[in-house]
């Protein structure tokens, strides 16, 4: 199948290398060319993961990674484009797209925070009306790092719950976007899609919970030393908070609380049994997070928990928790993150019905 990989971040590049493993045809596209410098000037990139290490050459041959300088060259003819960026990035990158998407491209976002809605909105916005699907889940399908040329893959996703929008073009798009990740799982819509990804969930209280030591040592672990009790009970009833919001909205279990994430039985999480431990042992999370930079704050924090309070108010689901987080993050950065959010005010759409919403999940634009 004919991928095209957008974007520079970690889940990029592991991206990149498994689709490329896989057996695809793998076009790969980044705003900033130069950033590129070290991957060209090594020829290669190096992919360590639980089979070891290898080589992945760069070039346009069968079994090679082709780098492109421009959008419109890694859109042409891509089937599948894979945009595993951080939802900060969302609504420039839409703009950008939107003219050139076509007719049976399909573009998955893993996780979204309902970019499906952001990408679809900007195709409208260009009078492009092409039949184009866009798929969203609640992770990014690795557990990854880069490090300049390399790539060091601590875990893969073993189960992704995928939302479509709009969801008339389900079928035909999970068909193809299985092809590139087996492990995509249906689920209703892509609000439904939305309301499982779990950064919003993990992060916030990591960072407000670490504060301190975040600000006062050089590196820290959140995941690691940061992962105490008191947090984790904080992050399970943000979690609860999330599901009733779900359950008020119709949709099905099973809903992924996180506890599985964390836990050594009961149902598998995204990730498998025993991720987390291999995220930790990994030492690849020991890091220095600026609290008024990081993306934990600016995108699962501004973004994904102001996302699930706007959607917890509209549904009629309290959500003191995660509207107690957002309060913190906003005096700590001091700035109004709910106002600068995206939220379903910010994107125009608290004011629809049940019945209106349910409308323009399934249809579309």
């Amino acid at each position: 199948m004919r991928i095209s990989v957008i974007g520079g971040g970690h889940g990029c590049y592991a991206a990149a290398a498994h689709l490329l493993e896989k057996g695809h045809q793998v076009r790969w596209w980044r705003r900033d060319w130069a950033a590129f410098q070290e991957l060209r000037d090594a020829g290669a990139l190096t992919v360590t993961d639980y089979r070891g290490t290898r080589r992945l050459a760069l070039g346009e041959g069968s079994g090679q990674l082709q780098l492109v300088q421009e959008l419109g060259a890694a859109v042409a003819d891509a089937e599948l484009l894979v945009i595993p960026l951080p939802a900060t990035s969302h609504e420039a990158l839409a703009r950008e797209l939107a003219p050139l998407l076509r007719d049976g491209q399909v573009v998955f976002l893993p996780p979204g925070t309902f970019g499906s809605y952001v990408f679809a909105r900007a195709m409208k916005d260009a009078k492009n009306s092409a039949d184009t699907a866009f798929a969203e889940t609640g992770t990014l399908p690795y557990l990854a790092r880069k490090h300049g040329s390399r790539v060091v893959i601590s875990g893969y996703a073993t189960r992704l719950p995928t939302g479509v929008f709009p969801s008339r073009l389900a079928g035909r798009t999970l068909e193809l976007a299985r092809r590139a990740y087996p492990s995509i799982e249906p689920i209703e819509d892509a609000l439904s899609g939305a309301l499982m990804n779990a950064g919003p969930i993990i992060h916030p209280p990591l960072i407000m919970m670490n504060a301190g030591p975040l600000e006062h040592f050089d590196k820290w672990d959140i995941h690691n030393e940061g992962t105490q009790a008191s947090i984790r009970r904080v992050t399970d009833t943000l979690d609860a908070e999330r599901i009733a919001i779900r359950e008020a909205l119709g949709y099905a279990a099973p809903h992924f609380p996180l506890s599985d994430h964390y836990a050594t039985e009961g149902d598998e999480w995204m990730y498998g049994r025993g991720a987390h431990g291999r995220l930790t042992d990994s030492g690849d999370w020991r890091e220095a997070i600026d609290l008024h930079a990081h993306r934990y704050m600016l995108e699962d924090t501004r973004l994904g928990l102001s996302f699930l309070v706007s959607v917890g108010r509209w549904a009629g689901a309290p959500t003191p928790v995660a509207e107690g987080l957002l309060s913190v993050a906003s005096a700590i950065v001091g700035r109004n993150l709910y106002a600068e959010g995206r939220t379903l005010e910010r994107l125009g759409l608290e004011r629809l019905s049940r019945d209106a919403m349910a409308t323009l999940l399934a249809e579309g634009c």
